[in-house]
C-alpha cells in the first residue's frame, strides 16, 4: 500500500492565463509566487511554494498532486503502481522543477483522472503575501469526479492509505489521509475532472466577508454560505474562469480517534444532508480533465 502524506497541488490548463491569474489573486486572494516564461503561474496559499499552477494552453484540469515521504517512498510507489497494471511516467528534471518538487510520477486513475505523486515539495518560510484579506490559512482539500464513487473508494483505499470518513449515498465519498475529516473527496460525475479546490480560512467571519465580496464583484456563488453535517465545515463555493470551482471553508472536523470512528451514510435527498442550514445544494461545476494530457 502506498502512503500519501499530504495533498500537494493542482495543475489546471487555462486558455486565458492572464484572466485566470487575475481571478486567483484579486478575487480568491492567493499570492502569485512566480510566473514563468513558458506560461505557468504558481499561486501560493500556505507553506508550499504553490498549491495551484495555472498552465497556458487548453482549458481543463491537468493533474492533482499528492505528496509521499521521500524519494525512496516514491520509487516504491512507482513499482507498486506498475505491478497493479498502471502505466506510470516519471517526470523529467525540468517538469519536476516546474512543480517545485524533487521527483514525481504521473499516472491515470481507473476513471481517467491524471494523478501525480511527488516527493520533497518545496517549503517557503516567509509569510504568504495574500492579495486580499480572505483569511486563507491553507490548501484544504481537492475533489475529483468518477462515475462510481464506491469503485473510486476501492481504488483509493486499496492502493493508498485513504480511509472513508463519510458517504453521501452513492453521490460522494469523503476520505482522509490524516486526522482532517477529508483531504480528498470523490463526487459522482460522468467524466473525470476536478470538482473543486478548497481553501481553509481563519473564521466564520471570513466566509461571510468573502460572500459579500464575491457578490460585490459579480462572482457566481455556486453553493453557500452553508454548513456540511459530515465535516461540520461552514462552506462557500464559487465559480472561477474556465469552469474551475473554488471553495472557502472553516471549522472542518478532525478525527483523532481512528479506532472509534465509524463512517456514516447520508441520503443526498434528505433535507439538511448537504447543508444543515437548508440552503440550495445544486451540484457545483467541474473542470473536466484535459484529454490526452502530456506530462507538463
Amino acid at each position: 500500500m502506498i502512503e500519501l502524506t499530504d495533498i500537494a497541488y493542482v495543475r489546471s490548463g487555462v486558455a486565458d492565463l492572464e484572466g485566470a491569474t487575475r481571478f486567483a489573486t484579486e478575487i480568491v486572494g492567493l499570492e502569485l509566487a512566480e510566473k514563468t516564461e513558458d506560461g505557468v503561474a504558481h499561486l501560493r496559499a500556505d507553506h508550499r511554494h504553490h498549491c495551484l499552477a495555472l498552465v497556458q494552453g487548453t482549458s481543463g484540469v491537468l493533474a492533482s498532486g499528492f505528496e509521499v515521504a521521500d524519494s525512496d517512498a516514491l520509487a516504491l510507489a512507482e513499482t507498486e503502481l506498475e505491478s497493479r497494471g498502471f502505466r506510470v511516467t516519471r517526470g523529467s528534471r525540468e517538469e519536476a522543477r516546474s512543480r517545485r518538487v524533487r521527483d514525481f510520477v504521473a499516472f491515470d486513475d481507473p476513471f481517467g483522472n491524471r494523478l501525480e505523486l511527488a516527493s520533497h515539495q518545496e517549503t517557503v518560510v516567509r509569510p504568504v503575501a495574500f492579495t486580499r484579506p480572505a483569511g486563507i490559512t491553507e490548501f484544504g482539500h481537492l475533489c475529483l469526479d468518477a462515475p462510481d464513487v464506491r469503485e473510486a473508494y476501492r481504488f483509493w483505499n486499496g492502493t493508498f492509505n485513504a480511509r472513508v470518513s463519510d458517504w453521501i449515498g452513492d453521490a460522494a465519498c469523503l476520505m482522509r489521509i490524516d486526522p482532517v475529516h477529508h483531504k480528498l473527496a470523490v463526487f459522482r460525475g460522468d467524466e473525470p475532472g476536478l470538482c473543486h479546490m478548497n481553501f481553509q480560512v481563519e473564521s466564520m467571519d471570513d466566509v461571510f466577508r468573502s460572500w459579500h465580496f464575491l457578490q460585490d464583484h459579480d462572482v457566481q456563488i455556486e453553493q453557500g454560505p452553508g454548513r456540511h453535517p459530515q465535516s461540520t465545515a461552514i462552506f462557500l463555493y464559487f465559480l472561477g474562469p474556465e469552469g474551475f470551482t473554488y471553495e472557502y471553508s472553516f471549522g472542518v472536523r478532525r478525527i483523532e480517534d481512528e479506532a472509534a470512528w465509524r463512517p456514516r451514510t447520508f441520503d443526498p435527498n434528505e433535507l439538511g444532508s448537504i447543508d444543515m442550514w437548508l440552503g440550495p445544494t445544486k451540484r457545483v461545476s467541474t473542470q473536466r480533465q484535459a484529454v490526452a494530457t502530456p506530462v507538463r
